[in-house]
């Protein structure tokens, strides 16, 4: 009789612990996601708060958390919150490791864990430990792949570790030797491609805005795929109108690809209400967007984003901007407290905000070189040209600005495909800038490359882009290096 009741009690407690350790996305968990990737984070953590109650062992709630700190912590940038928050990435794998392990959500949860942090990192400037946890998923992604084939959520998260290796600056590249990993930035955004076109007929569609978000990031911060607004603006109009995310994104995507208008139209329709999360960077968008138009409308939402943000990129460049606005302006006084501002506030992480701080070093820009700037940045190529071809060329003293006027005008010749007069000017940018510390000769040889790359002349491409590599110690290293060894690689070379 005891034998029988120690066994029932035994079978009972089994039984118990099976229920009580899952994963399930159930509805609760469902509408907290959506929320979370609308940026409605109090309504997120209600609903999270009442499947804890009702599902204490769900480990989709853990994994719930972890997206909250990862959005909270992109739209913050926060280095305080970020320090205080990353403590949570190991308490939250040791309960998702106490979980199913029978499901696919069990590995598949903990490699989300280790790229949200992994992206997070990086972001702060931590890539060696930021690669680490790359690793770290791709390794649980692809054992969790060999388990459950057919699982789809596991494809974003192996298209995403793809584009983490394929994209690492070059400077960097020794890290992924060391950890013997690779990736392809190409094949990572068709995969995301892929997936995107299947999950809205299948039981996984709740991923679809995640997987949106990653398209049009990876699109625009990654590849510079500046063409492709119309696509990227109607995979942007699935997601829910009532998002902050959605609002951002399609302002982001059209300031990034010369639709400045259409930006600003976006940016002032984002919703406002305290049930959102703060998002400075729409602030810092709109006000750019603003002075691209060069309207004589004060930027004010840059003043804003100086005024409040606290986190670290782009603080220098908002500062610069305004100052560049009181100098349009013929302020002399505030342009001058404003370059001052631009020396002591915020961080050089960023590569806009180094640039920002050498400009700031520098000789004040010439005024029509910075109007046509603006015009160009903005989208309004015909009022760029009109800026620099009413100006006497000769009148241009400084080889900075000698070197940036026909570096403008091979960029605006070159976005309204006259390619022959955009060769021609890129040409001399680099004949009398190769040897200075501004960015102009380089992105000049890059540009000419891609011209020639697009002509199927991979010879010519592939010297233009050695010649941008052979350049050195200038302003947007990194990034001009690291598209110039891309290019390369895409012929052949």
């Amino acid at each position: 009789m005891i034998r029988k009741y120690l066994l029932l009690l035994l079978f009972l407690l089994t039984c118990t612990l099976s229920a009580k350790a899952n994963f399930n996305f159930d509805a609760n968990c469902i509408e907290a996601y959506k929320a979370i990737l609308s940026l409605k984070m109090n309504e997120a953590k209600l609903l999270i708060q009442k499947e804890k109650a009702q599902n204490p062992q769900n480990g989709i709630t853990v994994l719930l958390d972890n997206y909250i700190d990862y959005f909270s912590l992109l739209a913050s940038e926060s280095k305080t919150d970020y320090e205080k928050l990353k403590d949570n990435r190991s308490a939250r794998l040791s309960a998702l490791e106490n979980n199913d392990s029978k499901s696919p959500y069990y590995l598949f949860s903990q490699a989300e864990v280790y790229i949200q942090w992994s992206f997070l990192k990086a972001r702060f400037g931590d890539y060696v430990s930021s690669s680490l946890d790359a690793k770290k998923a791709g390794n649980l992604l692809k054992e969790n792949a060999g388990k459950f084939p057919g699982f789809l959520p596991n494809r974003k998260s192996l298209a995403l570790v793809d584009v983490v290796f394929g994209s690492i600056p070059a400077n960097l590249k020794s890290i992924t030797r060391f950890l013997g990993m690779s990736g392809n930035v190409q094949s990572g955004i068709k995969q995301l491609e892929a997936l995107k076109a299947e999950l809205p007929k299948t039981k996984y569609s709740y991923y679809n805005n995640e997987v949106i978000f990653f398209i049009c990031s990876i699109n625009i911060n990654v590849l510079h795929n500046v063409n492709d607004y119309t696509k990227l603006i109607g995979y942007l109009s699935e997601m829910d109108s009532n998002s902050l995310l959605k609002a951002y994104l399609q302002g982001y995507v059209a300031s990034k690809t010369a639709h400045n208008d259409n930006a600003i139209i976006f940016l002032e329709a984002a919703p406002k209400s305290n049930e959102y999360i703060k998002l400075p960077a729409i602030d810092y968008l709109l006000g750019c967007a603003k002075l691209n138009r060069l309207d004589n409308e004060s930027p004010s939402a840059l003043f804003a984003f100086v005024k409040e943000f606290r986190g670290t990129n782009y603080i220098k460049d908002a500062c610069l901007k305004i100052s560049y606005y009181y100098l349009l302006q013929n302020d002399p006084e505030k342009y001058t407290s404003y370059i001052k501002m631009v020396k002591s506030r915020g961080y050089v992480i960023d590569e806009k905000d180094q640039l920002a701080l050498s400009e700031a070093n520098d000789v004040k820009p010439e005024i029509d070189l910075l109007k046509a700037r603006f015009y160009f940045d903005g989208g309004y190529y015909g009022k760029a040209l009109a800026q620099l071809t009413n100006k006497d060329v000769s009148s241009v003293k400084l080889l900075r600005d000698k070197t940036e006027y026909y570096y403008r005008l091979g960029r605006i010749y070159d976005k309204t495909d006259k390619l022959s007069e955009a060769v021609l000017n890129y040409q001399r940018a680099i004949n009398l800038g190769k040897a200075t510390r501004y960015y102009y000769s380089a992105n000049a040889a890059l540009s000419i490359g891609r011209i020639y790359e697009g002509k199927r002349d991979y010879k010519r491409a592939g010297d233009y882009y050695n010649q941008a590599l052979d350049m050195r110690d200038h302003q947007y290293q990194n990034d001009i290096d690291n598209d110039a060894k891309a290019g390369l690689k895409r012929i052949g070379e």
